[in-house]
């Protein structure tokens, strides 16, 4: 198993879009913020076929020390959950990617910053 970093995506996704690397990487910092601030908020996150992500508050709970075998309280905390969507959970059972990429070729950098 590879691990694929910020970066990989980047230089992925400035590829394909013929971007410049600098765009790409705002635009994926952008992305990457927005569902930080929307979770932060409370909000669910729904990408159809991808997945879904949810803030979720983890109830306090009792646990133990290996190293002493004290009972410790481990307080309440907020938490994010992610549920796999439709095409994410075919591609895992699967084990083969079945996800067809077209390239996509943006213009203008203007454009692809400001477009809505």
């Amino acid at each position: 198993m590879q691990t694929i970093t910020k970066k990989d995506l980047i230089d992925r996704i400035s590829e394909a879009t013929g971007q410049r690397r600098a765009v790409a990487k705002h635009m994926v910092q952008e992305f990457l913020d927005t569902i930080i601030d929307e979770l932060g908020k409370g909000n669910r996150i729904e990408f159809r076929d991808f997945g879904v992500f949810e803030a979720r508050m983890r109830r306090e709970r009792q646990a133990q020390n290996p190293k002493t075998l004290e009972r410790v309280i481990v307080p309440a905390k907020q938490t994010v959950k992610f549920k796999p969507g439709r095409l994410m959970k075919k591609v895992l059972e699967d084990g083969q990617p079945e996800i067809v990429t077209r390239p996509m070729k943006i213009a203008d950098s203007a454009e692809a910053t400001h477009s809505g």
